[in-house]
């Protein structure tokens, strides 16, 4: 009998701001270490925290967005511990009085759409960065003090898809809102999992967690790697120890970090440097009807709005750039599907060729739009229509290409019906073979109508006259 499962997941995700929770120092990755400081953040002594209003308003937003209640009474507390990447030797947070509970995120599973519950969403400061090295160990400050939410869901998760989904699905949400730029491969999304296996599914097993996972594969290989590892050590008469794991890319494997004997006294009190703050029911209000849309219900239009089928429309909304991009294609082309089909499949296929994006992509929605529009109308044929591509993401206007390549499309009858007939006249077995029924001679005959007109023959209409004409002979 398979044994039973039991996930549950923290996410600490920094908020897209431009100072720090309780500092006016800057945020901003990338910038020379140890330049984005403040003497707050670092703890210096007389220095009071002055709590940042635009991390509140975020915070606000996420809960929204994840279906949470929201406490308006704002109470920060102080978490106590040492560690070199704890400049203060404390950690302001909100352990007593999260300011958002009893939420959810619905994901897409094998069996359905499930509901995964969030326990709390609670504010708190980000540490330090190290980097161990052979020479010693090096501290960034540049990120203490960074605005973080994080994000505890209940134990409802029971595989690594399941896992896997819901990061994502909680990951394109906050994107969508603008909360965080949640780029977990920069740090500023990062997951802690807690995974136990029973065989009572009535009983939790022992909880064993892996730290900083940073990408959604890697938060499902790690996952599966360490259901199977758990199962091969209970298999094997082996208990399972409470334990912090990484996840060992090149061996696909968790690795032990350390043991944990219990739970840790971080001897949590109320920060006295923070008076409890009561938020304005009006401003709350204001923040939640101005929210941006959210992704199941841009899906929801896109199929509606657009008559895009479910594949396609969650391909598209499952990356926001991509989507905005479609959206701004669509205010000129006049297939839906057609554009779907380019933006999804070769514009996204250059762009990941190149290492880029569509937040960088070189190629106007009106380029890519006039492109689609000129297949649709016949003007030029499916494979000069890639042909022209190659150059419309160089930035040329896909008119212009026509015209200086000469890839008009054929598509007067006139000129057509002369083309056509002398292609039959020089092959009369093929027109007896149609007329004893062989089909393919229509094939053999468009090919060299194609020919001989360099491939600038409207395939469709030219196709419809040649049978007309076969039928006459």
């Amino acid at each position: 009998m398979p044994r039973e499962v039991t996930i549950g997941i923290e996410i600490h995700c920094e908020l897209k701001t431009k100072t720090k929770m309780f500092s006016g120092a800057l945020v901003a990755f990338g910038d020379p270490a140890n330049t984005n400081t403040s003497v707050i953040d670092l703890g210096h002594p007389g220095t009071l925290p002055c709590v940042n209003k635009e991390a509140v308003r975020l915070a606000i937003k996420a809960c929204t967005g994840l279906h949470c209640t929201i406490d308006p009474l704002v109470k920060f507390d102080r978490k106590n511990y040492y560690y070199s990447d704890l400049p203060k030797g404390f950690q302001i947070t909100q352990q007593f009085h999260p300011i958002g509970k009893d939420g959810y995120v619905l994901i897409q599973t094998d069996e359905g759409e499930k509901k995964v519950r969030i326990e709390r969403i609670h504010m708190e400061e980000d540490t330090a960065k190290q980097f161990h090295k052979d020479t010693g160990t090096y501290i960034d400050f540049n990120r203490a003090g960074t605005p973080l939410v994080e994000i505890v869901s209940r134990p409802d998760m029971h595989s690594a898809a399941e896992a896997a989904a819901y990061v994502e699905a909680l990951r394109r949400t906050l994107f969508y809102l603008n909360v965080s730029d949640v780029k977990m491969e920069e740090g500023s999304m990062r997951c802690d999992i807690n995974i136990s296996l029973s065989d009572d599914p009535e009983k939790l097993g022992t909880k064993v967690e892996i730290k900083n996972l940073n990408s959604i594969a890697n938060v499902q290989k790690a996952v599966q790697a360490e259901i199977e590892r758990q199962n091969a050590a209970l298999d094997a008469g082996e208990e399972i120890v409470q334990s912090t794991r990484r996840y060992d890319e090149p061996t696909k494997s968790t690795v032990l970090m350390r043991k944990k004997e219990g739970n840790v006294d971080y001897k949590y009190f109320p920060e006295p440097n923070i008076f409890p703050i009561r938020l304005d029911e009006k401003w709350i209000e204001e923040i939640q009807n101005s929210l941006e849309e959210l992704p199941e219900q841009r899906l929801e239009r896109f199929k509606k709005q657009f008559g895009l089928n479910d594949y396609d429309a969650s391909v598209l909304v499952n990356d926001r750039d991509m989507a905005d991009f479609y959206e701004s294609v669509m205010a000129d082309a006049k297939d839906a599907k057609k554009a779907a089909n380019w933006v999804i499949g070769d514009l996204s296929a250059w762009l990941n060729k190149n290492g880029l994006n569509f937040t960088k992509n070189p190629a106007s929605a009106k380029a890519i739009a006039r492109l689609v529009n000129l297949i649709e109308e016949g003007t030029i044929s499916g494979k000069q229509g890639k042909e022209v591509f190659e150059d419309v993401m160089q930035g040329a206007d896909p008119d212009q290409v026509i015209k200086d390549k000469g890839m008009q499309q054929m598509s007067d009858d006139g000129a057509l019906l002369e083309l056509i007939n002398t292609v039959l006249d020089q092959n009369p077995k093929s027109i007896e073979d149609f007329k004893n029924g062989k089909n393919r001679a229509v094939g053999f005959l468009m090919g060299q109508v194609m020919k001989a007109s360099k491939c600038q023959a409207n395939p469709k209409k030219a196709n419809g006259l040649l049978v007309q004409e076969l039928n006459k002979r």
